[in-house]
């Protein structure tokens, strides 16, 4: 039987990044904005896990 809780991460990360590209796209103020936008929306999460390291100091 296969374990249906791997792909949850997926989704999350996928709404993340929906609401992180209408964010950055919406803010930005060109076109080549909006495609820097789009690049910061897939890395997000990875900038978030940096920050919360070193907010708590490790």
């Amino acid at each position: 039987m296969k374990d249906k809780s791997q792909h949850s991460g997926s989704a999350i990360y996928g709404l993340g990044f929906i609401g992180a590209a209408i964010y950055f796209i919406s803010t930005s103020s060109g076109f080549w904005a909006g495609v820097v936008g789009v690049l910061k929306a897939i890395v997000w999460p990875a900038f978030l896990v940096y920050e919360l390291m070193a907010h708590l100091g490790v």
